[in-house]
């Protein structure tokens, strides 16, 4: 079986480690690994392939930054190359970014199976376009593999058939058994940043819905500052809120009082989330990094798509991204005593399950 795999931004890079792995061991089974290029800065893509032994990109471009369309567009051709060169088996995507849509729509319109990991995921805000990077995926996808019982569910509210369906867990939760399991993959981040040992905030900031809001920006900013004197906050900062917050001045004052540092690698930061006291975020798989640690979080949007985790109470939302409204939420991240001790995610072994459902397909011996 010959799978096309496309990935292109940071938290895809990681999902990928767990199935890649896997795959390069299973007898008769070969990936051809895109990158395309959606995420270029050191920081947020070559470090993963250093760090984490993912393999080399057999195929990389650079069709980062633009427009949404422009942007999918560009790699929709690309991608297609690609399928057309490489005559896979089945295409393999992760996510809800460009490079997901792009490579769904790629191969379904050549008639290539697709596989979708982490499917079924929902906000129900159409107007972020993950959510339409999501819903189009999923419904062009003959595997939609989903990481709860939730997702499932709202696959089978839009009408998808259920033996499309397969309720796998989260790979995500394989790649942060890594650092949960073993304690020498830990790093020396914490000392390297001088923090203190009774507590520190790590956020990160990258969403459009934020970035290219100023008002929503500058709230969040100023919230994390109000925050920094209680403790200090931990921001490794995505280079594009780098670049608008440089022409706000409010937004400028703000990140002086933060521990601004650049984007890192998955051990460095999955070592400085582990060991904090608060995650503040807008990233969907941090939300559930921090989960996995125990460390209670709060999300800088108006909605999640990992709603189980606020209903186990390690997750909350803000009642609008205000300052003021940011700063309750923080204060009742604080005050609230642990979540519920549950799992939805599965027990680690997605990839495993993600790998036999693609081998079990009609025609072929489930591995």
């Amino acid at each position: 079986m010959k799978i096309v795999t496309i990935i292109g931004a940071r938290p895809q890079f990681i999902k990928a480690i767990a199935l890649s792995s896997r795959i390069a061991n299973a007898p008769g089974v070969e990936e051809f690994l895109v990158h395309t290029g959606q995420h270029y800065d050191d920081n947020m893509s070559e470090v993963f392939f250093r760090d984490l032994g993912l393999s080399r990109p057999d195929a990389r471009f650079d069709l980062g930054g633009g427009r949404h369309g422009k942007m999918t567009g560009r790699q929709l051709e690309a991608v297609e190359e690609v399928i057309l060169a490489q005559r896979p088996d089945a295409c393999l995507v992760y996510g809800d970014t460009n490079s997901t849509l792009s490579g769904a729509l790629a191969a379904a319109k050549l008639h290539v199976p697709v596989a979708h990991v982490e499917a079924g995921l929902r906000s129900f805000n159409r107007r972020m376009p993950e959510e339409i990077n999501r819903v189009l995926t999923d419904h062009v996808s003959d595997w939609l593999f989903a990481p709860t019982q939730v997702a499932v569910d709202n696959l089978a509210a839009e009408g998808i058939a259920p033996e499309r369906v397969h309720l796998v867990g989260d790979v995500m939760y394989d790649v942060a058994r890594l650092i949960l399991d073993d304690a020498g993959r830990r790093t020396d981040i914490c000392e390297r940043l001088k923090l203190p040992d009774d507590g520190y905030t790590v956020s990160t900031l990258h969403r459009q819905e934020n970035t290219d809001d100023p008002a929503r920006l500058i709230a969040v900013l100023e919230a994390l500052a109000d925050l920094s004197e209680t403790m200090p906050v931990v921001l490794p900062l995505h280079p594009r809120t780098r670049k608008i917050s440089a022409g706000l001045p409010e937004a400028e004052a703000a990140l002086k009082r933060l521990t601004v540092i650049d984007p890192l690698g998955f051990f460095d930061m999955a070592t400085l989330l582990s060991g904090a006291r608060l995650a503040l975020t807008d990233s969907g798989g941090l939300q559930k990094e921090a989960f996995f640690f125990r460390v209670p979080c709060v999300t800088l949007r108006d909605e999640t798509e990992w709603v189980e985790l606020v209903e186990l109470g390690w997750n909350r939302l803000p009642k609008a991204i205000t300052r003021h409204a940011i700063g309750d939420a923080v204060a009742g991240a604080l005050a609230a005593p642990p979540g519920t001790d549950a799992s939805p995610y599965g027990d680690g072994d997605a990839a495993r399950r993600i790998l036999d459902a693609l081998l079990a397909q009609p025609g072929r011996e489930t591995a």
